[in-house]
């Protein structure tokens, strides 16, 4: 027996979900909200339909070449074709995301990440980069139209649900909603820029109505008894096709008062609850020397914030342009008593600041002045920053939200550019970084183009993270090939160490021929590195190049023995085929490879003759066939005389030919370097390991940014990309993911001590600001 739960009334909306669907059980209240606001959402998608062939072909008839027209042409027939399959999909897509609110998700596997190949990354496409920037410019806009409505209902749909919301994943939210029409078009076969102006078409007949959907859900859960004490201003009535932007700067227009029901609209209890509690720290500690009391004349008129908007866009165009200085030096509230004094002046009325735009002028100025005094943004960028003051004051007195909300798009704006400014260096003309002159962008169109509406904020944000994404990716790309590099060159410094062990172990204080000497210094050790990293110094092709050297040594000392003798001449052609088939896998030159061999031959016919001379004199016997392995060994042949072998030497003659080889006393260590390194290096100051500089070493984390004072007047921004375990050095990249600077952990420390290295907080901007000012509004409480 199925449950009115389970029943979906909607007339072909969207299809019924079958017997073995996932859905948990909805409550009744939340299945009448999800029915209405998808009858909703169906009629605003037929408008979009409506209008789209309009909008396209009126770009047709604008457009420049055949070309161009055709591909709108195209686009409409394309649209009109799959008009119905975008609806339903997009419809059943909205019924999926309602239908999961009730589950939780068990067993589900956690994301594998594959193997990561440099070859195949590449940048996000100028395709998908402009897609992505228009949607987060459109959901920036209904949030900060309608973020207060949305919070209400994503908090009520937690309040009669197991699965947690935020506005993020609200199945009504502008986020999931603009997913999930960009995934249902996903079979229109459009160019990017047809695509902009289907996404810039749901906008405005989808998401612009989504205040009165949010009004709607908002008041069907209150019926139902679903947090009835959240309060919501109504949805503005627009008039038929006037846009939001318009129609919310007619609201403001109509007074003081709407722009208190506006505010109010915005700001839910908790909002008015935090800039409550900022008024009254700031009213415990006026009068003092910080915050002094205004003198106001008796018969003093406060202006509307209408008003003081536009006396805040006349300083806003006449604010000085300079250096750091000229930001520094300005005073916002002297420059605006200054303007009311002549507007009072002029009108024959004392005029001032209402209390409340006063307390909001007062919590700006100190937010600008902990700004301006922060040591983790390079000074240049700070006069730029300090030109934002008073477009952030604007919006401040627009929108209370500013100082409660983290997603408000004019506090995001500044929290990007300070994290983006973290690791810029002054370097030469800074006014051609591209940086620099983003951000300079950015102050300058808010200084021309902000009245009175805050939507330019949410423009402008999408295009700065846009920028920032994509210098961020190029800079990650490059910063993960310097680790890979320092992590190699560890791994090679390790490989050095290894064989320098192995050598040095087995040829200091021994006399030698000097070619082996070499040979194993010059040669064979590159074969031992490169063996020991491909393979490891535990592996078995590491322990027979081990031999070889081993049989090398033994090959060219004094030997007694018959047994050893013998072993000489079975040993010596297997070893010169293992140290030629070695030497050619390193790579080493063939004509040093070929005097090696020639000396070395020498050598063993040295030992062969000494051997010669030790015997008795031998019984004259039949030379026998040569061996074809003796060949590296003059063709000796070898023959049974009593106890042992005797080898059968070539003619005096050539005794006299072959002469002894120079020999060798390794008397000191093998030092084994890289191509242009220096083992010499200065010996580190020690400290004690409770030292508090080596604490804040180790409380250095990867991404962490470091100020390193390089002279009396040059600064360097570093951020740290690696501690490399084997070598313990601490590897750092610029902004663009370049190494600027390697040191051991000690170093660091010594560095810190002397005050040479500074980490910089990398805490969100606004928020220390506003965690400034509030500690110091309660020291004053205090004092």
């Amino acid at each position: 027996m199925k449950t009115d739960a389970k029943v979906v009334h909607l007339s072909k909306v969207a299809p019924e979900q079958s017997p073995t669907s996932p859905a948990g059980r909805l409550p009744v209240a939340l299945i009448q909200v999800r029915d209405k606001a998808a009858q909703q959402l169906k009629l605003s998608l037929q408008g979009l339909f409506d209008n789209a062939d309009d909008t396209l072909f009126e770009m047709a008839d604008r457009a420049a070449s055949n070309a161009e027209q055709n591909a709108f042409f195209e686009a409409m027939r394309d649209l009109r074709l799959k008009r119905k399959t975008i609806e339903r999909g997009f419809l059943q897509r909205v019924f999926e995301s309602f239908a999961t609110l009730n589950q939780y998700e068990i067993g589900v596997p956690a994301p594998q990440l594959g193997n990561v190949s440099f070859e195949n990354l590449s940048l996000v496409q100028d395709d998908v980069l402009e897609e992505s920037v228009a949607l987060d410019a459109m959901v920036s806009r209904v949030l900060s139209r309608d973020g207060t409505a949305l919070g209400h209902l994503t908090t009520r749909l937690n309040a009669v649900i197991s699965k947690k919301l935020d506005d993020k994943t609200n199945p009504l939210g502008p986020r999931l909603l603009c997913e999930q029409f960009l995934a249902a078009c996903e079979g229109l076969g459009v160019e990017i820029r047809v695509k902009l102006i289907i996404l810039k078409l749901f906008e405005k007949h989808v998401l612009g109505d989504l205040d009165q959907l949010y009004a709607d859900a908002n008041q069907q859960l209150v019926e139902a008894g679903v947090l009835p004490e959240l309060k919501s201003a109504p949805p503005v009535r627009r008039q038929p096709g006037r846009s939001p932007a318009g129609a919310a700067r007619t609201a403001r227009e109509e007074g003081a008062e709407s722009r208190g029901a506006a505010s109010a609209g915005y700001a839910d209890e908790g909002v008015q609850e935090v800039f409550g509690a900022l008024q009254e720290l700031l009213s415990q500690v006026r009068g003092s020397a910080v915050l002094p009391r205004r003198e106001i004349p008796a018969d003093a008129v406060p202006i509307s914030s209408n008003d003081l908007m536009r006396l805040l866009s006349h300083l806003q165009q006449h604010f000085p342009v300079g250096g750091q200085q000229a930001s520094d030096d300005y005073d916002l509230r002297n420059q605006l008593e200054g303007l009311l004094t002549r507007v009072s002046a002029k009108s024959g009325k004392a005029r001032v600041v209402g209390e409340v735009d006063e307390d909001v002028i007062n919590l700006v100025a100190m937010l600008f002045e902990f700004i301006l005094d922060d040591r983790t943004l390079p000074d240049s960028l700070k006069a730029l920053i300090g030109r934002l003051q008073i477009p952030m004051l604007k919006v401040a007195v627009l929108d209370k939200t500013f100082f409660s909300r983290g997603s408000h798009p004019a506090r995001r704006l500044l929290n990007e550019i300070a994290t983006a400014a973290l690791g810029w260096n002054a370097q030469g003309d800074e006014q051609r970084d591209a940086l620099y002159q983003r951000i300079e962008q950015v102050v300058q169109r808010l200084l021309n183009d902000f009245t009175d509406d805050p939507a330019i904020f949410s423009d402008v944000l999408a295009e700065f993270i846009a920028f920032t994404g994509d210098e961020k990716r190029r800079s990650e790309l490059l910063e993960q090939r310097t680790r890979d590099a320092e992590e190699g060159r560890a791994k090679a410094e390790l490989a050095r160490q290894q064989v320098e062990q192995a050598l040095n172990s087995r040829l200091l204080g021994k006399v030698l021929p000097e070619v082996v000497v070499r040979l194993l210094q010059e040669g064979w050790s590159k074969v031992l590195q490169l063996t020991c990293l491909k393979h490891g110094a535990e592996s078995a092709e590491w322990v027979s190049a081990l031999a070889v050297m081993d049989d090398l040594i033994w090959s060219v000392e004094p030997h007694e023995s018959p047994e050893d003798r013998l072993r000489l001449l079975e040993l010596v052609p297997s070893l010169l085929k293992s140290l030629r088939d070695g030497l050619a896998s390193a790579a080493i030159d063939p004509f040093v490879t070929s005097e090696f061999f020639s000396k070395l031959e020498s050598v063993h016919v040295q030992a062969f003759q000494r051997f010669k001379r030790e015997v008795a004199e031998p019984q004259p016997v039949p030379p026998s066939e040569v061996d074809s392995g003796a060949a590296e060994v003059q063709s000796d042949s070898v023959v049974e005389l009593g106890a042992g072998p005797l080898l059968e030497l070539p003619p005096q003659e050539l005794e006299e030919i072959v002469e002894a080889p120079a020999m060798v006393e390794v008397v000191e260590e093998i030092v084994l370097l890289a191509p242009g390194e220096n083992r010499q290096q200065e010996p580190e100051a020690s400290l004690p390991d409770d030292d508090e500089a080596l604490q804040k070493v180790d409380e250095l984390r990867v991404g962490s940014w470091v100020e390193i004072q390089e002279d009396e007047e040059h600064k360097l921004r570093g951020k740290l990309a690696a501690i490399i375990k084997p070598t313990g050095k601490y590897i750092f990249v610029n902004r663009t993911g370049m190494k600027v600077m390697e040191k051991t952990r000690m170093g660091l420390a010594v560095e810190f001590r002397r005050g040479a290295i500074r980490l910089l907080d990398d805490a969100l901007l606004f928020d220390r600001a506003l965690e400034s000012v509030i500690g110091n509004l309660r020291k004053l409480k205090g004092a």
